[in-house]
């Protein structure tokens, strides 16, 4: 049944650039498509350990620029330049992560916002290197193509680099370094006591995570061609990816996928319906609501409870950081008995 959904699912996806009626509503896809990198990619921190940002935008941004500035300086091709730029960012992030981690909760969350607004402030004040308000040009990777056949390329490279995030997320899942950061979204004092390094690997999640979404912020650049600061640096863009992934479901493989389809394609019709208003603001905040309100868990676990009648595997609030650990001792000590008796 799951692997049925997931064939469909796929040739639903791979097909849309044929069947889009048009130019608009085929980059409108990799619009989508970006935002389900950029919440799968913050689902490897906020899902993983339960530390919220509001801040990821600030590696998105870096991420676009970071791609720019090395082809515009260093005359890198475009992909190289890609992958350089995430590379930069991870690094960057160490320290950074070092910084945040030191704090939880509200604290963690103001810290991640202080964060991206010093990231807008240095890149807006910076004309001569970043072109400041004005914004930056990149150079577009393919440039004798259309732009509807360029919509349809990025559409592509946004479904491989989607399909390798989501691909890493589901080895960390079911590993026990997923089983250890799980341990410390629930308990994180019951997990250090039972020996879970919880430093490092909370380091680590903020690393994966700044890495896959400056990859999103990097292939972003290259398919828009244009950055402005104050898009590419936006609280709003951070605040989406935590909707997204909190609508779908932050302990799903495919709910940022699904929260990213919803607010994705309600965003692209509410700007239509009311233009260059905030009101688009507005009801995005109303589905943010309805989904705390009645769907706290996302929108997955809320179906899947719907159609079975009855709740098959208790919600992760309610197992403890030592029974996760337990459960991934088990499993390892019955693996083990299984290598002896063979």
């Amino acid at each position: 049944m799951k692997l049925a959904a997931l064939v469909i699912g796929a040739a639903l996806i791979l097909s849309f650039p044929t069947i889009a009626p048009n130019p608009y509503i085929l980059s409108a896809g990799v619009v989508i498509l970006n935002y389900a990198v950029l919440s799968t990619g913050w689902n490897f921190m906020g899902g993983f350990t339960g530390y919220i940002s509001l801040g990821h935008a600030a590696y998105f941004g870096l991420g676009a620029y970071g791609t720019a500035l090395l082809i515009k300086y260093l005359a890198l091709p475009g992909f190289v330049a890609w992958i350089l730029a995430a590379l930069l960012v991870a690094v960057i992030a160490i320290p950074i992560g070092i910084a945040a981690l030191r704090v939880r909760g509200a604290s963690f969350v103001i810290v991640s916002i202080a964060f991206v607004l010093i990231m807008l402030l240095v890149f807006q004040s910076w004309r001569e290197v970043t072109g400041g308000s004005e914004g930056l040009n990149v150079p577009r990777p393919f440039p004798g193509m259309l732009r509807p056949e360029h919509h349809r390329v990025f559409f592509y490279l946004f479904v491989a680099l989607l399909a390798f995030a989501l691909l890493v997320w589901w080895i960390i899942d079911r590993s026990k370094f997923g089983t250890a950061l799980k341990s410390i979204r629930e308990d994180e004092d019951k997990a250090q006591s039972l020996g879970v390094p919880t430093t490092r690997y909370k380091l680590i999640a903020y690393i994966l995570s700044a890495l896959f979404v400056s990859l999103g912020g990097g292939l972003y650049a290259l398919w828009f061609g244009d950055l402005d600061p104050i898009f590419q640096f936006s609280i709003l863009i951070g605040s989406y990816m935590v909707l997204m992934a909190l609508l779908g479901g932050v302990r799903n493989l495919f709910g940022p996928l699904l929260g990213a389809v919803v607010v994705g394609v309600a965003l692209e019709y509410f700007k239509l319906e009311f233009g260059d208003t905030q009101f688009h603001l507005i009801a995005t905040g109303i589905l943010l609501g309805i989904v705390v309100l009645f769907m706290p868990d996302g929108v997955i676990p809320a179906v899947r409870n719907l159609v079975t009648r009855k709740s098959d595997q208790a919600s992760i609030r309610e197992v403890t950081a030592g029974e996760l650990l337990e459960q991934n001792e088990k499993r390892t000590a019955d693996a083990a008995a299984k290598e002896t008796s063979a």
